[in-house]
């Protein structure tokens, strides 16, 4: 059998063979058996096929050089270059140190035959980079053995690899993990390779001034990070590269633009079309913003008095609205985080919390002892799990260090982070891990400070989070469409701006919505959004309206500086940690209640917030607003503690001489 490869396995299979007789005969003594691999080193994806005989005559693989962008054909050597290349060393080391591609062509033989056997010696091997591959094609499902057949980008097509040993369907998915494969609209057992502009795509490495074979192969291992993290580098590259074939207009057409975009994020293909289900929003008079304010953090006390002798929360309306307009003290979190992300129910009683811990306290340490309990050798033969525990090791090792909880290489804050992502891998094993899924970790386990409850109340909120990570990213799109819709309504003005900068499909709001804002906010910070949103209050889909909250804070300088679209995106990434949350909380709540106001507010918007529109007379009792609309919450008149203004001054329902100020949670 081949040497294993120098570079890092993503995936290895035995039992894939070669028919040399094509179909003319099922002499299966012809069959060649070979191990086919998929190998990663030094940003080049390589899919390689060796015979299991460690026999490969090496004058036969013929290298192109590194600066190479052609497909190299190979035929076995004259005898006289034999004795030159078999000086040349047989691992993979040295080959790729030279290898861009190499494709395979069959000898010529003049009974047919493709192989060549030399004293029983098998010449068959071929490599190459996925950047050359242009499709696969598949057989039929349950006609004999799953076989694929490699075409590349000169038309090349490489023998059938039929897989003997199990079906080729890891192998696709392991190639999905580095690019985009879509099926061929005129045959559908053909996938093609989505491959990008040259130039444009060489614009995307100068932007991120990091070599890659292609932005959607990074893409594909860390969304966040390539998509929005480095987008505050962007140039005139992008633009560039349109002006090439367009010199005569200074703007893209809207459909162009959003043909780069989708490139660029796969997944994220927002129809140009009008969405189903989706109404034209007109402009719309809203009326002025109200004035919010907000009260001090839920103490101990204030918590502890809504608790009845069995530990049963007697109003949990008001205190998901106290913790809405205040938030939570520290000590108070570790407790009331479990029942915001429905770890425990709201109407358990305190011995009925503890049998469930119990309960999942067995049930995680089952799951941790299934990955804990796999060997080396098991791993080599898992590719999933090996890639997932690379990518987990990766993410926690950039994991914020600013927190004590988390400083130091070898601090028990991070192992624990590794574990419990390890567990969840094992838990839900098809979803796995996808970066940024730390980002969400992070601040709950520094909360709960204990390993079992951290991991439950992760599910609990991956439970919301799930299709953000999905690989269609169908919760991203859905989040992006009605992020435009609320905005539109809000200031059709400003989203117009935006439209003509080619920035209206607010891509640069990516980052905020795929982990929750928590690269834009301080540790602290962010345990007080994150707590605030978990009410659900005082509408669904609060979020969008605190993305609307900030851009609307930072219109008057984008339109009066007149930003371009590498501006907009630039200014928007550099907001991180430069956000008010108390502030942003206050106006995002203020947008809620001039939206709620609305008497002619459309049916898209009335979805997206989940109001209903009734024909009931407004009523004080019923909590319905003049326009009819049923909230699905308390209102706020209900509190009468001290609160902070927008401005951050701090107010009281009582006289000022009465109010007392706090130290900070």
């Amino acid at each position: 059998m081949a040497a294993p490869p120098s570079g890092k396995v993503l995936y290895e299979q035995d039992g894939v063979f070669i028919h040399p007789s094509c179909g003319k005969n099922d002499d299966q003594d012809n069959f060649i058996s070979g191990v086919l691999r998929v190998i990663e080193k030094e940003n080049e994806v390589i899919v390689d096929w060796r015979p299991q005989d460690d026999t490969l005559d090496t004058s036969n693989i013929l290298c192109a050089g590194k600066d190479s962008s052609s497909v190299v054909e190979w035929t076995p050597a004259p005898k006289e270059k034999s004795s030159r290349g078999s000086d040349r060393p047989n691992n993979y080391e040295a080959e790729w140190d030279m290898v861009t591609t190499v494709s395979f062509k069959k000898k010529p033989h003049s009974n047919g035959d493709a192989t060549n056997h030399t004293n029983g010696e098998s010449t068959w091997s071929f490599l190459f980079s996925l950047t050359d591959l242009k499709s696969i094609k598949q057989n039929k499902e349950g006609m004999g053995w799953s076989y694929l057949v490699f075409c590349l980008k000169d038309d090349v097509k490489l023998p059938a690899l039929h897989f003997h040993h199990g079906d080729s369907k890891l192998f696709i998915k392991c190639l999905e993990n580095h690019v985009v494969l879509r099926e061929s609209p005129q045959d559908k057992l053909i996938l093609l390779v989505n491959s990008q502009n040259k130039s444009l795509s060489q614009s995307f490495e100068n932007l991120l001034d990091e070599p890659s074979y292609g932005l959607l192969q990074k893409w594909k291992k860390d969304p966040y990070t390539v998509t929005m993290g480095r987008f505050s580098k962007v140039t005139n590259y992008i633009f560039d590269s349109f002006r090439l074939s367009d010199p005569s207009t200074q703007r893209r057409p809207p459909s162009e633009m959003a043909d780069f975009l989708n490139d660029a994020i796969p997944g994220l293909k927002i129809n140009q079309q009008e969405e189903p289900g989706f109404e034209v929003i007109t402009r719309i008079d809203l009326g002025e913003q109200p004035e919010v304010s907000r009260r001090e953090p839920v103490s101990i006390e204030e918590w502890a008095k809504n608790m009845d002798s069995e530990g049963r929360i007697l109003n949990v309306d008001y205190i998901k609205q106290s913790i809405f307009k205040g938030g939570l003290c520290h000590t108070l979190r570790k407790e009331a985080w479990k029942f915001l992300l429905g770890y425990f129910p709201w109407n358990s009683t305190k011995e009925e919390r503890a049998n469930l811990q119990k309960r999942k306290t067995d049930e995680y340490f089952r799951m941790k002892l299934q990955w804990k309990s796999v060997s080396e050798e098991q791993e080599k033969r898992n590719s999933r799990l090996r890639d997932y525990r690379s990518l987990i090791e990766k993410d926690v090792n950039r994991t914020d260090r600013t927190n004590k909880f988390y400083e130091g290489e070898d601090n028990p804050g991070l192992i624990l982070l590794h574990d419990i992502l390890m567990t969840y891998c094992m838990y839900d094993f098809d979803l796995g891990y996808v970066q940024g899924m730390s980002d969400l970790l992070s601040p709950v386990l520094y909360v709960m400070e204990n390993e079992v409850d951290a991991f439950w109340c992760f599910v609990s909120y991956m439970d919301q989070m799930h299709q953000n990570f999905e690989e269609q990213m169908q919760g991203m799109k859905t989040q992006l469409i009605q992020l435009s819709t609320l905005l539109r309504l809000l200031d059709s003005g400003f989203c117009s701006y935006l439209e003509s900068q080619d920035s209206g499909y607010l891509y640069f709001c990516f980052r905020w919505l795929l982990i929750r804002f928590k690269r834009e906010f301080s540790f602290q910070d962010i345990l007080r959004l994150w707590e605030v949103m978990w009410t659900e209050l005082p509408c669904q889909n609060f979020h969008l309206l605190l993305c609307c909250a900030i851009l609307e804070s930072e219109k008057q300088q984008i339109m009066e500086k007149q930003y371009g679209f590498n501006e907009i995106l630039k200014h928007i990434n550099e907001l991180s940690m430069k956000i008010d949350v108390e502030y942003i909380l206050c106006k995002a709540e203020a947008i809620s209640m001039q939206m709620m106001n609305c008497k002619e507010l459309p049916q898209a918007v009335s979805e997206i917030l989940g109001i209903e529109s009734s024909s009931v007379t407004p009523d004080s009792d019923t909590g319905e607003d003049e326009s009819g609309a049923v909230l699905s919450c308390p209102t706020s008149h209900s509190i009468s503690t001290p609160v902070i203004a927008a401005n951050g001054t701090r107010e009281s329902t009582q006289q000022m001489s009465e109010m007392q100020s706090l130290a900070p949670a």
